[in-house]
């Protein structure tokens, strides 16, 4: 239901960016007074670049909502993994739970987890209660025990992992379709730019020198979008391998001193 639920909020943001840079295309760049005779058939006012923005034709607003996409989900993101990560330093607190832990102190790493939080103090606390829980129990064989705090640690992490990388694929998509539209943008504005110019007869310089600028602006936003879009994703994507890295660390500090514990008693 909470998937679900998340899905559809993605999917209303993403319909009201593009509706919202619609109207941005309309009334903002195809505002009259950005163009000669206030009329948006006409070319742009000489350096208006509203004007020559508008004059890259119905891609533009496209582009311009998949930018808008491209900020908005990457805030969410900043946002989320910073809540993942908790409230201290993850490295200084992963090796706060190594130290407490091969010093046998579990309820105080247990404690550490409630301070910090975050997904890693997650998944480390559901191993350590395990731990400490099997730790008491005499009943159950050392390697089922063993079996069965791995078996925790792995099932609280599938839980917060899928938090992690929701939405990453928006941005993954967007990498690659903004720069095609960018493309197709601009090559549509060229054949345009061109096919006025022999429409025309006489050479025009000017026009076809506007077509042009025109048409690159497509090129431009796309390639800027997926630029963009690209270092995020790549934020984020490493900023989620170094939290899996901590709690596979973390992990198997719990899992190597339960074992040499028991191999103690």
């Amino acid at each position: 239901m909470k998937n679900s639920n998340s899905g559809l909020f993605a999917a209303i943001i993403i319909v009201v960016e593009i509706a919202i840079a619609i109207l941005f295309y309309l009334y903002v760049l195809g505002n009259p007074a950005n163009f000669v005779g206030n009329d948006p058939a006409n070319h742009p006012l000489q350096g208006n670049y509203f004007g020559i923005v508008y004059k890259g034709g119905y891609i533009v607003p496209i582009l311009i909502s998949l930018l808008m996409i491209v900020i908005t989900f990457s805030i969410e993101r900043l946002i989320t993994i910073g809540r993942a990560k908790g409230k201290g330093n993850v490295k200084t607190f992963v090796q706060k739970i190594k130290h407490l832990i091969a010093s046998n102190n579990i309820s105080q790493a247990i404690a550490e987890c409630d301070k910090q939080k975050g997904s890693v103090a997650n998944v480390v606390k559901a191993g350590l209660v395990k731990y400490s829980d099997l730790a008491k129990n005499s009943t159950i064989e050392p390697d089922k025990k063993v079996v069965l705090i791995q078996k925790d640690i792995e099932e609280t992490t599938q839980l917060e992992m899928p938090m992690l990388e929701k939405n990453l694929v928006i941005l993954a998509t967007i990498v690659s379709i903004a720069t095609l539209l960018g493309l197709l943008g601009t090559v549509m504005g060229m054949i345009k730019a061109f096919a006025a110019l022999a429409t025309a007869g006489a050479p025009d310089s000017v026009g076809l020198a506007n077509g042009i600028s025109e048409a690159l602006i497509n090129t431009a936003l796309g390639i800027g979008t997926s630029a963009l879009a690209i270092i995020f994703y790549n934020y984020f994507t490493s900023a989620i391998d170094a939290l899996t890295h901590a709690i596979d660390e973390t992990s198997f500090s719990i899992i190597q001193n339960f074992t040499a514990q028991n191999k103690t008693a």
